[in-house]
């Protein structure tokens, strides 16, 4: 290509190479990006792949030649008569299974289960609320409004069986409390209490329950 020809010439040429097969890898690829974002340039490509067309027509199609074979005996001579003839699919095989089970185990070890809500425990107003979510046999029990308990005191969660007493899960203080508990069934009460701090005293509520909610009831 010389500097004489003009910008649709060289464009012209460029079609005619990117059509022919002779550019380098990276010239091809810069040829085949421009055809994406370039009509008319694309529109070129496609008149000199009519033009060439008719090249092919004294040619049979011919599927192309298995060069695994020939290019694993170049890589790894002193191997080949030591193997099956089929080794080569086998251990690709091999490689694609192992290769599947890391990506599951990663996707199972990377994308944290899906919770389930329980129940939200609210007051009115919705100034403080509480949601309680399952993760199979742990219960995440997070603050989604309002503030801790004041200095001195705590909120407490229970979970209360029908015709049973309450029993604690545990201190609701800054973070989400999480403890291994399956989730209560449909009907149990859930509740929070205003405690000294460390918690009740004597394993029931002492303070006042500010907030209750039902397993299984509207969320």
């Amino acid at each position: 290509m010389t500097d004489t020809l003009t910008p649709q010439d060289a464009d012209d040429a460029l079609a005619a190479e990117y059509v022919l097969g002779v550019q380098d890898l990276s010239d091809r690829a810069a040829t085949e990006t421009r055809i994406k974002r370039d009509p008319a340039f694309a529109d070129l490509v496609t008149a000199w792949e009519n033009r060439f067309a008719g090249l092919n027509d004294g040619f049979e199609e011919a599927r192309a030649p298995n060069l695994l074979p020939r290019i694993e005996a170049r890589l790894f001579p002193a191997a080949k008569s030591a193997r099956p003839a089929r080794l080569p699919m086998m251990r690709w095989l091999s490689g694609a299974a192992f290769a599947a089970a890391l990506v599951l185990v990663g996707v199972a070890t990377l994308v944290p289960p899906r919770p389930d809500l329980v129940a939200v425990l609210a007051t009115a107003d919705n100034r403080l609320s509480y949601e309680v979510a399952s993760y199979g046999d742990r219960l995440q029990i997070t603050r989604v409004a309002g503030v801790p308990a004041v200095a001195g005191q705590v909120h407490e969660l229970w979970v209360i069986a029908p015709g049973a007493a309450p029993v604690s899960l545990g201190l609701l203080a800054e973070g989400p409390l999480v403890v291994t508990y399956p989730t209560p069934p449909v009907g149990w009460v859930l509740a929070v209490s205003v405690e000294p701090a460390g918690g009740s005293p004597i394993g029931q509520p002492t303070g006042p329950v500010i907030l209750t909610a039902q397993v299984g009831a509207n969320i």
